[in-house]
């Protein structure tokens, strides 16, 4: 297979993986957990849809066209301290809760914080939402934040967390892994591997089950969700029992379908994926890493079984295909969703996106069903 790096052109097209989806799951088991959702039909978007989406989901629109709002200079311009103070999209979703009134989903959540060692012992933060009622030895979720490797914290991945934690009675660890430029490839996917191993070594201080762990993660996030795992299985830890992966980072390719047709859309685009990787990567050679490319040299036999949830309006759609196709093909139990209309991020707007919360569902049943 031809390989592109992500910093060189576009030249030739590459054939993309079959696109079959799995039969959407029956969800209803769900219905006692899940965060309450207001009423999204009230917020709709002030313009078009753009031309390479022409069905998006209003909400999912409307969420787009408030982020472009609060933060009219692209992430590109700036650097990468300067990214990390602009809006998003957690803030394009609370500022659209505010103009249409809408009173945010509330979950009996309660978050506590612990410096915990990181890559070569350094000290990292974690965030611990653990869920009212939660069992005296609950299950646990490690859980990593996107952002390209550069920009975010859990804070900003809340939503995300809050509803994982509410809806599957687990508690959850986000990892507050440290950032590139100043920390280059692999300090990200170290500190979140040491995050796993602390937890897996230390469940019991957060009143967690070490024998009942899974790893989640969006966009850089689901990345590190699988490598940490390939991490734990090559260094002797015990695995993570299930790997939630949501629109993950899976090959150095732009030649993809969806990077060529998704190149232009927001959130995510083609510019800010190689203004993350150029930023994050040591020299481009690391975007051939078996942790960055999953799909072409890694080797993923013998992960758990593992949900992979996708964004129509994504460049990283194609990948997250191939990833299902690549851990099939190495005897790996795989569930894959599409979900239409929405673009990347989609999974932490919930409150304002009806196919974010089907999303929550979906990973939900997976998770609770893995914890049994």
């Amino acid at each position: 297979m031809k390989h592109v790096h992500f910093t060189q052109k576009l030249n030739k097209l590459k054939a993309g993986s079959a696109a079959a989806l799995l039969a959407i799951l029956s969800l209803s088991a769900c219905q006692d957990h899940k965060v309450p959702l207001p009423g999204q039909t009230t917020v709709q978007p002030t313009g078009p849809a753009p031309a390479y989406a022409p069905d998006i989901n209003p909400q999912m629109l409307a969420v787009v066209e408030e982020l472009g709002r609060l933060s009219p200079v692209p992430i590109v311009q700036l650097t990468a301290q300067e990214a990390r103070t602009k809006p998003f999209v957690k803030d394009a979703v609370n500022s659209l809760l505010d103009k249409y009134k809408i009173a945010p989903p509330k979950a009996n959540v309660a978050i506590s914080q612990r410096t915990i060692p990181g890559y070569n012992g350094a000290p990292i933060r974690v965030v611990i939402y653990t869920p009212a009622g939660a069992a005296s030895s609950a299950p646990v979720i490690v859980y990593m934040h996107g952002g390209g490797w550069v920009i975010a914290n859990p804070e900003l991945y809340e939503a995300s967390t809050i509803a994982l934690a509410q809806n599957t009675g687990a508690v959850v660890v986000s990892v507050d892994y440290r950032l590139a430029p100043e920390f280059k490839f692999p300090t990200a996917h170290e500190d979140s591997y040491a995050a796993y191993k602390w937890v897996k070594e230390n469940a019991s201080l957060i009143g967690g089950n070490s024998n009942k762990v899974a790893i989640a993660g969006e966009s850089a996030g689901g990345n590190m969700a699988v490598a940490v795992s390939m991490m734990a299985r090559d260094r002797g830890l015990a695995m993570p029992i299930h790997i939630l992966s949501v629109y993950p980072v899976a090959n150095n390719d732009l030649n993809t379908p969806s990077y060529i047709k998704y190149a232009n859309a927001m959130p995510l685009n083609r510019p800010l994926i190689e203004w993350f990787v150029e930023k994050y990567f040591r020299t481009m050679a690391d975007g051939d890493h078996p942790y960055i490319s999953l799909v072409d040299v890694a080797d993923l036999r013998g992960l758990p079984p593992t949900t992979i949830i996708g964004a129509e309006i994504d460049p990283l759609q194609s990948e997250g295909m191939q990833l299902r196709d690549k851990l099939t093909s190495q005897g790996v139990s795989v569930a894959y969703q599409l979900f239409p209309g929405v673009t990347h991020e989609f999974f932490t707007t919930y409150p304002v996106v009806r196919g974010a919360q089907d999303a929550h569902e979906l990973a939900a049943v997976r998770l609770r069903d893995a914890f049994k």
